[in-house]
């Protein structure tokens, strides 16, 4: 049994950031039903191509990313007829689930005090942009702009004199950040119904996730009045520990050590890295004496690090006693044993999808594929009662497809 099994998600969103909570939740066991317009659908089934990634005709992961193990109905809410269906909908649902702007929402009659006067016990949740109070609640964004440019990592990881902005390293990066978080927020919200009868209005923004991302830099700025300037392009990394930064190996690839300890790492290192003699050198001989020779102890780990592959470097490395990681691709981490003995990959009928991050008693979820655009309108119809004569009249009306 999956923690969420018998939870009913009624989902009215578009594109990449509240579909993902819906995934999530559909990951954990929910039945998530996703509206979608009767005629255009999701916007989000038209994206084909991400940078030199394309996609032909079949299976989209820009689409079944966020919409596994969902089911669609073509539904006009605009329409008396399609309303209808949608009321009926929202009394059998545990959570209501959307991304609409105020005005869209009151406009369609979904605002909070509309569903729960069909349902007092609805849990109401919202995904926006920028949050449900002030004087920008009313209006959209994407992760780009909300997540990544406002809150501060687009210009944290720039580096100084670059022109222009680094942008997100792929597409949805901001919004299944953000999905990740709203769906976690009706699972409490789940939790608190079950022990006290209350429901919630759970509301996550791109924007305050984005800052919650860079959170702990965000307090550090403000404490000492200063921004986080980026490292510039092709720096080691820290400036004070040879230890906690990148080296190129002998084919082009990169190793990251991330070792906040260099005087307790550093004769390990040395030792792997077959010069053990650095170990009794008085200019590594502490944390502040390696702190004060870093660009030395660098220059001498850029040179053993060179000399191998990452293969070689990989099975070397297996018995060292501080963190390090390959740095990969998005191609390459496929082909990672430990990502694959987690099951952090997995298939969803004719794609392979990345396992949303939470896993129960060690178990990894079964996914399964995204819906087609409006595949089970007809069975979801008749599972409220409506026999065909209706759902050909609601077809004829263009209230659903």
């Amino acid at each position: 049994m999956k923690p969420l099994d018998g939870v009913r998600v009624l989902e009215v969103a578009m594109y990449g950031f509240v579909p993902s909570a819906g995934g999530v939740l559909a990951d954990w066991g929910a039945e998530v039903i996703k509206i979608e317009h009767a005629v255009t659908g999701d916007p989000q089934r038209g994206l084909k191509q991400t940078g030199n990634l394309k996609v032909g005709d079949g299976p989209n992961p820009n689409i079944w990313h966020a919409n596994r193990g969902k089911r669609s109905l073509g539904l006009d809410m605009s329409r008396p007829e399609g309303k209808e269906i949608l009321d009926e909908l929202v009394r059998r649902a545990d959570v209501f689930l959307t991304s609409f702007l105020p005005r869209s929402r009151q406009k369609l009659g979904i605002d909070v005090e509309d569903i729960r006067k069909l349902n007092p016990q609805v849990i109401y949740a919202r995904g926006s942009a920028l949050g449900p109070r002030g004087p920008e609640s009313d209006k959209g964004g994407f992760d780009m702009t909300a997540f990544w440019s406002r809150a501060s990592s687009a210009a944290s990881i720039t580096p100084s004199g670059h022109e222009g902005i680094t942008p997100p390293p792929g597409p949805a990066y901001g919004d299944t950040i953000s999905g990740t978080n709203l769906a976690g927020g009706i699972a409490a919200a789940l939790f608190r119904r079950e022990r006290t009868g209350e429901p919630s209005v759970v509301d996550v923004s791109l924007l305050g996730s984005g800052l919650w991302a860079m959170g702990q830099t965000i307090s550090l700025s403000m404490l000492l009045d200063e921004p986080l300037q980026a490292p510039a392009a092709g720096a080691h990394g820290s400036p004070s520990n040879p230890l906690s930064g990148l080296y190129r190996t002998s084919d082009g690839r990169f190793l990251s050590l991330v070792m906040l300890q260099p005087g307790r790492y550093w004769p390990d290192v040395v030792r792997h890295i077959d010069r053990p003699e650095l170990a009794d050198d008085p200019r590594f001989s502490s944390a502040e004496q390696i702190a004060a020779h870093t660009a030395e102890a660098v220059e001498i780990l850029r040179e053993a690090f060179a000399a191998r592959t990452l293969a070689e470097w990989t099975e070397r490395l297996g018995t060292l006693s501080g963190p390090w990681a390959p740095v990969q691709d998005s191609l390459q981490v496929s082909g990672d044993p430990q990502i694959r003995a987690n099951e952090y990959l997995l298939s969803a009928g004719d794609l392979e999808l990345v396992s949303s991050p939470v896993q129960f008693d060690v178990q990894a979820p079964e996914l399964g594929p995204a819906p087609d655009f409006a595949a089970q309108t007809e069975e979801i119809l008749l599972e409220l009662g409506l026999d065909w004569e209706r759902i050909i009249e609601l077809k004829t009306a263009g209230a659903v497809t």
